[in-house]
């Protein structure tokens, strides 16, 4: 047996030697190991030996097999290596091609604007606050002095859900409500409520049913008009320039009083007039005022030591004036080439 045995293992040391192929080395592999294989029988033929004779030449067949098998596995690595080498020998990458150029996405040009309103203000300390887009009666309008029957409540056409308590939010002053009744009227709010509103309205280029609102809210004690104007200030020079000026008009919100509208020197023409301006060298992009006492009142603050102020922008009006937009739906459309021109002015 020991003479049948290396017998086996000469001969296929010597099969493999020269051979370069893997089918071929393949089509060997089966004749000595496969199932029926050389190899193979030898084991089979196991079964008409002594118990004796097994152990003795059980032990040196399966010896065999391990050497075989080993010879055959090396081989085959020595195959593949020499092929890989003999392509990367021939094969050459002319690395002086032009690449190709795969488009990438870009950030919605409304999250870009509200991001960079939020980083500012968080650096003046506010916290971004969040709140639920399906609002109840109580926050969107009674504790923000606009009780059922004001006519306020029908200028927002306002999409109700049930009955007249649940509604979707028509701004996002319900979220301020929130944090002061958290707030229990014992510290001081320094808050930014970015997000969604809802108002029935028919959709052109320039109105939306849906709309993005930022409004902030600062409540501590000696707050006053020059507070909201100088945090005004910091925002429109962050966003169009450092050479925007800004005015305050008398204006009315149940929310506010005094109340005002916030208006901006125009950055295109610098106060000259143009049609952005519509000749008047102003142009309007928020509502802002000191907050009503019967506001601080409901949302558990004493008027009589508290006092605060609430602006409120609309992030398509900023994104429209700052990029020149004149259709909102270009804010939701999925067209690269639209978002690479938003990009563009950005760099610039």
């Amino acid at each position: 047996m020991q003479e049948k045995v290396d017998s086996i293992k000469k001969e296929v040391l010597e099969a493999i030697d020269g051979i370069c192929d893997s089918k071929v080395l393949y089509d060997l592999r089966v004749k000595y190991i496969g199932k029926k294989g050389i190899i193979s029988e030898l084991v089979s033929s196991l079964g008409s030996l002594t118990i004796e004779e097994k152990k003795q030449y059980g032990s040196l067949i399966n010896n065999l097999k391990q050497e075989v098998t080993k010879l055959f596995d090396d081989k085959n690595k020595e195959i593949e290596l020499n092929l890989l080498n003999e392509k990367l020998k021939n094969e050459k990458i002319d690395i002086s091609l032009p690449s190709i150029q795969i488009p990438i996405g870009s950030p919605n040009i409304l999250e870009k604007l509200i991001e960079e309103v939020e980083e500012l203000l968080m650096s003046m300390g506010y916290d971004v606050v969040d709140g639920p887009e399906v609002e109840e009666d109580k926050f969107n309008f009674e504790m923000l002095n606009i009780p059922k029957g004001h006519p306020a409540r029908d200028a927002q056409d306002t999409f109700y859900i049930k009955g007249e308590e649940i509604l979707l939010r028509s701004q996002t002053s319900p979220v301020q409500v929130r944090t002061m009744i958290e707030n229990k009227g014992e510290k001081p709010i320094r808050m930014i409520c970015p997000g969604k509103t809802y108002r029935r309205d028919d959709d052109d280029a320039t109105h939306s049913h849906q709309f993005m609102q930022i409004e902030g809210l600062l409540i501590d004690k000696d707050i006053s008009l020059s507070d909201l104007k100088g945090t005004i200030d910091v925002i429109v020079k962050k966003l169009f320039g450092e050479s925007i000026e800004t005015r305050f008009r008398p204006s009315y919100y149940q929310f506010t009083e005094p109340s005002v509208e916030v208006d901006i020197s125009c950055f295109n023409c610098h106060g000259k007039g143009c049609n952005i301006c519509k000749q008047s060298g102003w142009i309007t992009v928020a509502g802002a005022g000191i907050v009503h006492p019967n506001v601080l009142k409901m949302g558990g603050y004493d008027p009589k030591v508290w006092s605060g102020f609430a602006f409120g922008f609309g992030a398509e009006r900023l994104a429209m004036l700052k990029y020149g937009i004149n259709d909102l739906r270009v804010f939701y459309n999925t067209d690269l080439r639209e978002v690479a021109t938003f990009d563009r002015k950005e760099s610039d």
